[in-house]
């Protein structure tokens, strides 16, 4: 094996040195030092390893040097946490985010949470507050339920209902709801660490009132239905109502709590989209308990709400645990923001985003696609974009199996193969998330908004310049 090149190692500059160039003395009129000095480390590191691999042969200048030290720089200056355009359709993308925020909840963090704010403070009494209030009468006005508050998200609004009512005592849940989401979160796993008994009952595919009421004994605290809100069991199959389960849980004087995981707060069909059980319905059954997410089908910031009777409520902030799950300011003025818009569900469906993309109708989509498709073209005259009707979904463990009818525009790059584009797409200025089908990249305009479509072209335009194989053929239905 060939020793490295010790004249070469010798080439590369000290840091010290390199903080006396020029273009460096320059970077540190805006640049704390301590990040030029670890940009600078860094790049000399990264040369160091390329000479002893081989890969660099001659000696290396200074100009090498500031050049990959510019880049880090550059690199680092960049949140790791930025904006995306979603054109994947995808409504809930867990990955991108899940719900977008509506303008109201959005002003209301950017007014309430760059300052000092009256979290834990009434203002009317000069005294100590608390922090759930500033939601609560909002949750129990709309809802009909008797009592309220809320926690980091439905994961931990399950965890602190089954720690508090159940410890050491068993849970009834049905064989079809022990359900899986995201992250490998698993409800017998959240019933075991939260000190729960699970008690199994029923099949896959069906369970019988009687199957509960034949499970119940002297260590039964609770019957729970767990609402498979990512998936459907169809065909041979039959559930247990939410009336059934609450009857035959006061019968036996145990309660009956509703995980109804994505919570919708009124009847999306309504609006045209599945139905969906809704929390008021849960409560209009008499569940004891019902929580769901804040993020999903409500549209507003992470977190989990849960409404119920004010006794057990009671209970659950008494626990110590409570504390663990509380949220901060800015999610209880985005949520307080976005619970008001729901006082009138027309305005809920019009104003927040959620719900707006997902029931809008493929007409609409289509005329917004025209105008984006137009854009689209004028950029980049030499390319083929055509409007398409395809199906997207809601995502984010919400309407599974519904698929909603979309428009996208479909874009097979004359210069450039989609696999490129795609990865271009992500690492523009704005990065672009696209959906890839039948070797083209696809702009699914359900989830871009009006005011992405300038960023969106910009990004388009920026990869078209790369040498490949053109390609006209298309799979969907063309509309345009």
């Amino acid at each position: 094996m060939k020793k490295p090149n010790k004249e070469l190692l010798r080439s590369l500059p000290s840091v010290s040195s390199l903080l006396e160039h020029e273009e460096v003395a320059e970077w540190l009129h805006g640049i704390p030092r301590a990040a030029v000095v670890s940009s600078l480390q860094a790049a000399l590191d990264d040369l160091r390893e390329k000479i002893l691999s081989g890969e660099i042969q001659e000696a290396v200048e200074v100009d090498d040097v500031l050049g990959v030290a510019e880049e880090a720089l550059v690199e680092c200056s960049i949140p790791s946490i930025r904006r995306v355009i979603n054109a994947t359709g995808i409504v809930l993308h867990t990955g991108l985010g899940r719900a977008p925020l509506c303008d109201a909840a959005v002003e209301a963090v950017a007014d309430g949470a760059a300052g000092y704010c009256n979290l834990e403070y009434d203002i009317e009494t000069g005294g100590r507050g608390k922090r759930h209030d500033h939601v609560i009468g909002h949750l129990i006005s709309i809802t009909g339920a008797e009592a309220a508050t809320v926690v980091n998200n439905n994961a931990a609004a399950t965890m602190i209902i089954l720690q508090t009512l159940a410890a050491d005592h068993e849970v009834i849940v049905s064989r079809g709801q022990l359900v899986e989401i995201g992250g490998s979160y698993r409800i017998p796993d959240i019933l075991r660490a939260s000190g729960a008994i699970l008690c199994e009952v029923g099949t896959t595919n069906r369970t019988r009132a009687s199957d509960y009421e034949q499970a119940i004994n002297d260590r039964t605290a609770m019957l729970m239905r767990v609402h498979p809100s990512n998936y459907r069991v169809v065909g041979f199959s039959e559930s247990t109502s939410m009336q059934e389960i609450v009857a035959i849980a006061h019968r036996f004087k145990l309660w009956a709590v509703d995980d109804l995981g994505s919570g919708a707060l009124f009847d999306l069909s309504e609006y045209g989209l599945p139905h969906e059980p809704d929390v008021r319905e849960s409560l209009a059954a008499g569940a004891d308990l019902v929580c769901f997410s804040g993020d999903k089908l409500l549209g507003g910031p992470q977190c989990g709400i849960i409404l119920g009777r004010q006794e057990l409520i009671d209970r659950l902030h008494a626990n110590p645990l409570m504390r663990t799950y509380r949220v901060d300011k800015m999610t209880l003025l985005a949520l307080e923001a976005t619970l008001r818009v729901y006082y009138d569900p027309a305005e809920a469906v019009r104003t927040i985003p959620t719900l707006s993309m997902m029931s809008a109708t493929p007409e609409v989509l289509g005329q917004r696609a025209g105008k984006l498709c137009e854009a689209l073209r004028k950029a980049l005259p030499g390319e083929k974009f055509l409007v398409c009707s395809d199906v997207g979904f809601a995502g984010g463990g919400s309407l599974p199996g519904a698929e909603l009818q979309t428009v996208v525009i479909q874009w097979r790059p004359s210069n450039l193969s989609t696999p490129d584009v795609a990865e271009r797409l992500r690492t523009a200025d704005v990065p672009v998330i696209a959906r890839v089908r039948d070797d083209a990249v696809c702009f699914d305009l359900r989830t871009i908004r009006d005011d992405d479509f300038e960023t969106l072209v910009d990004a388009v335009a920026s990869t078209a310049w790369e040498e490949s194989e053109n390609s006209d053929t298309t799979s969907l239905p063309v509309i345009q």
